[in-house]
């Protein structure tokens, strides 16, 4: 066989590995395709935001036909060792200072796959952050705050936090509306009142099992906390639709509790003290 002929053999070998390396990338593409698609209609995202997975799949498979048509010619064999070196290298050093985005993407996975939250729930990440889901990439969430601002959080950090979901199975919520009423004011006065303005507020719904109606308890419990020295503390339960119309349950009882407590004589608590200054005259201490 001459030269020429080893050389043809060689041009084809490189053109059936690359045509089989693109019939490969296609399918990998659109099996990607369609897993990222599925995931982001379930987080209600737009799914060309994963189309650098797709694009990165064809990479990978071109990269691995390349390498085997260096490694098996014999006259590119050299010059494809000189390249992975290099390659290694290269891959070395990125690798290293994008250690953090990997972790991010690896992440946003994480909860594409176990959902702690969707787009529209309503979260508290740990102790700092409160909202509304805004967007789930695969680097970081977006949660809108209450005050309208954006927080942009990395996956990582969310990974690492114990997350409160207040929507993800049921959006109902209990509101505590807690106040002292005086030592000498009358509790069952001060209970009937607080159960009135809850029931009657249009956002106060009747969360009551089947077993608490037939023990008759009340659409709004009120229960008697404790003592302190100025003040006998009530805790009402008030049930909301969800987080947000349960804020606005709460404020506008606070108010109404207070217009109907000073209407029927109910004294709110205030802390007294007596104080007594010594060597001041007419006093015999």
């Amino acid at each position: 066989m001459n030269i020429s002929d080893s050389r043809w053999e060689q041009f084809i070998f490189a053109v059936i590995v690359l045509g089989i390396a693109l019939v490969i990338g296609r399918i990998i593409r659109f099996v990607v395709g369609r897993f990222f698609k599925a995931a982001a209609h379930k987080l209600k995202v737009d799914h060309t935001r994963y189309n650098f997975f797709k694009n990165a799949s064809d990479f990978i498979v071109i990269l691995i036909a390349v390498v085997i048509i260096f490694r098996s010619i014999p006259s590119l064999r050299m010059l494809g060792d000189t390249l992975l070196t290099g390659a290694g290298i290269l891959a070395a050093i990125v690798g290293f200072a994008s250690q953090q985005a990997f972790s991010n993407i690896i992440s946003g996975i994480f909860l594409v796959i176990f959902k702690p939250f969707s787009v529209g729930d309503r979260i508290k990440i740990g102790q700092l952050y409160t909202g509304d889901v805004e967007d789930i990439t695969l680097r970081h969430v977006v949660i809108k705050d209450f005050e309208n601002r954006r927080i942009v959080i990395p996956n990582t950090v969310i990974s690492n936090e114990v997350i409160l979901n207040s929507t993800i199975v049921d959006e109902k919520i209990c509101v505590f509306v807690e106040l002292g009423i005086s030592l000498e004011s009358n509790i069952g006065a001060a209970q009937k009142i607080i159960q009135e303005e809850a029931t009657k507020h249009p956002l106060c719904i009747d969360n009551r099992t089947e077993i608490e109606l037939s023990k008759g308890e009340h659409q709004v419990m009120v229960r008697v906390l404790g003592f302190t020295e100025v003040a006998i503390q009530l805790r009402a339960y008030a049930w909301s639709n969800n987080p947000t119309e349960g804020f606005e349950l709460k404020t506008d009882i606070y108010k109404s509790i207070k217009e109907r407590f000073d209407k029927e004589g109910i004294e709110m608590a205030v802390p007294m003290r007596l104080i007594t200054y010594r060597n001041q005259p007419n006093n015999p201490l």
